[in-house]
């Protein structure tokens, strides 16, 4: 007969010590090689050790680790700050922004350096990966200012698809907010989120992005949050990410359906 407890899931060490809300999954990692985590009273070494989280107890520098409560935070992250915990070449993190006093969280997705705006962060590893994950097709919108005045040629490519890397690139939405007679600034709205997307559809063209700001994700607006300064997220803001995500996955599980459908009759 087995007696084992439902919630007895094993985990790796290391990802055991993210869900509890500790530390990134590679900050883990370092911490275990390093001898500095015990499991049952007995020092592992090995980020995969099976542990289960229910039940065994994990010490950090002899210090027992107790789940955080779920901390869930909007940031406005600021160009020339990176999105990491650490970086080898000594750059500005994201984390020199956060309160002391704030347990680890880690970022939802990324925005690369020169980038600027809207950034999630929480230590609820399994609500990250789900707002994170390719399958919400959560929309994420952009404020862009490009080195050109012809911005409305510049969206309608972008709408229509650009061939990068052996991939077509394409923006769910893209149109004009201002021109000058330089530049122009263009909204756009992306449901992928492929590595540096709007910046490798751009400059396809050769045209410089001056500045790209991320100003929603799904129905959370930045909103007037100051540059460098970060905010929880209210439950209501939260539940509607979640109601979002859930919707755009719904949506894409129909269409799969479809599709499918579409293509069995045409056999």
């Amino acid at each position: 007969m087995n007696n084992r407890k439902p919630d007895a899931k094993l985990v790796g060490l290391a990802r055991a010590l993210s869900k509890l809300g500790f530390c990134s999954r590679s900050q883990a990692a370092k911490l275990i090689r390093a001898g500095r985590v015990r499991l049952n009273g007995a020092t592992r070494r090995d980020p995969e050790a099976p542990v289960r989280l229910a039940l065994d107890r994990i010490e950090v520098d002899r210090s027992e680790v107790a789940a955080e409560s779920k901390i869930y935070v909007a940031l406005n992250k600021p160009r020339g700050v990176v999105t990491t915990a650490s970086d080898e070449k000594g750059r500005r993190t994201v984390y020199s922004l956060l309160g002391e006093n704030l347990p680890w969280v880690g970022p939802v997705g990324r925005l690369d350096k020169a980038s600027e705006g809207l950034l999630l962060l929480t230590n609820d590893s399994e609500w990250a990966a789900r707002i994170a994950s390719p399958d919400s097709h959560l929309d994420k919108t952009y404020h862009v200012q490009v080195g050109t005045p012809d911005g409305e040629a510049l969206s309608a490519h972008l709408r229509k698809g650009v061939p990068a890397g052996g991939e077509l690139l394409r923006a769910k939405r893209a149109s004009i907010l201002r021109r000058g007679e330089k530049n122009s600034w263009l909204e756009i709205v992306l449901d992928e989120g492929k590595n540096r997307q709007i910046r490798r559809m751009v400059e396809h063209f050769q045209i410089d992005v001056l500045r790209l700001i991320r100003v929603a994700i799904g129905p959370l607006p930045l909103g007037q949050l100051a540059k460098g300064s970060w905010r929880p997220l209210t439950v209501s803001e939260r539940l509607a990410l979640d109601s979002a995500a859930e919707v755009y996955r719904d949506r894409a599980t129909i269409s799969g359906s479809e599709g499918a459908r579409v293509r069995r009759e045409a056999e």
